[in-house]
């Protein structure tokens, strides 16, 4: 009867017996968005010398409201939050990438002189092998790893590569004891502020699997920030067809009902042990994006949908939430003209003085 009703409809609730083709989905979505960016970067959109040793150029040209919409306002935005985060704590923190898939961020922080004390990484251990592969056989993903590492051999097999300032964990995010040990095997220091983030992942787990994901980060640390970027405004027409979209390449998003608004996702939250939470629609983020970056990628490809460019940025969103401190979450603000946040304050962990974006790490 479960498996009936799934099979009519995208809104049912999946069955326990369809967990593990769900599951195939979420993996096949992992690979279409490295595809996606790669080809983003191939155009021009932003710079990223990795990403060509862990996924293909697709022959296929894809659209230039995904380019634009789905992946480079994404990528600035993420980024930007990383950076301030880093930049406030002059490095002296830890960043978990939940659901990284073939993420290439370790290696440009690392360039740009901005590396964390730690770098984790969790995804399934299916596209953690296809990862551990690749930097194995390619050099210029292993050698930077190798020249942060003082001991004689990095610690890796088919599931986990622990290094000192790189570890990269095959685990599922819903088996939080197994999530938790993992990451304490590879030197997770709940001391440490700790920014996590979540990249279209909490959608395709249950509303319960991802508040119990959302609380477990908030009662780790001490001091952290949650960034997430998924699917908002998903019960009007064009979230409905992308929910059917999805459905039918057998990849339910279990987690639909909390992206229902904004207002959900920021409540979701609060609810789950941050002290602070805001959340914006990614048209709104791409309007707060420097207007000089903004004209030098619109003139790479033309655009003759913008409604349809619209509509898709105004279903995606990015959230930040804190804890640790009020001044830390009442300063992620956007600028009026900038997309310059979280502008962290001076004394948040006794740091004095406001950091400028030339601050490195060493």
């Amino acid at each position: 009867m479960a498996a009936s009703q799934r099979e009519s409809s995208p809104f049912a609730s999946p069955s326990s017996a369809s967990r593990g083709t769900d599951d195939e989905g979420v993996r096949g979505t992992c690979e279409d968005a490295s595809v996606c960016k790669r080809y983003a970067v191939s155009v021009g959109y932003w710079h990223d010398p990795y990403i060509e040793h862990l996924v293909r150029l697709s022959k296929e040209r894809k659209a230039p409201e995904i380019n634009r919409g789905r992946y480079f306002a994404r990528v600035q935005g993420v980024s930007q939050l990383t950076k301030a985060f880093l930049r406030k704590t002059e490095c002296h923190c830890q960043i978990l990438n939940l659901g990284a898939g073939m993420d290439t961020t370790f290696w440009k922080l690392k360039d740009e002189d901005l590396l964390p004390s730690k770098y984790f990484e969790v995804d399934f251990p299916m596209i953690v092998t296809r990862k551990l592969h690749n930097i194995k056989n390619k050099p210029a993903l292993a050698k930077p790893i190798v020249e942060l590492h003082s001991e004689d051999a990095l610690q890796m097999n088919g599931h986990i590569l622990d290094s000192k300032r790189y570890a990269i964990i095959g685990a599922d995010l819903r088996d939080l004891p197994e999530l938790e040990e993992k990451l304490k095997k590879c030197n997770m220091n709940t001391q440490l502020p700790t920014l996590l983030i979540t990249e279209c992942v909490l959608i395709y787990m249950t509303p319960e699997q991802s508040a119990n994901l959302i609380k477990w980060a908030a009662n780790s640390f001490e001091t952290a920030m949650f960034i997430n970027y998924e699917q908002v405004n998903m019960e009007d027409r064009f979230g409905q067809i992308m929910i059917e979209n999805l459905w039918r390449r057998q990849c339910h998003l279990a987690g639909v009902e909390t992206c229902k608004s904004l207002e959900s996702q920021r409540e979701r939250l609060l609810a789950n042990g941050w002290e602070t939470a805001s959340a914006v629609d990614m048209m709104e983020l791409y309007g707060r994006l420097p207007r000089a970056e903004v004209s030098r990628i619109e003139s790479l490809e033309f655009l003759d949908e913008m409604e349809l460019l619209e509509q898709l940025m105004h279903h995606y969103c990015l959230c930040w939430a804190t804890k640790g401190g009020q001044a830390l979450g009442r300063t992620l603000l956007f600028c009026c003209s900038d997309l310059e946040m979280p502008l962290l304050p001076g004394n948040i962990l006794g740091i004095s003085g406001t950091l400028g974006t030339s601050h490195l790490c060493n």
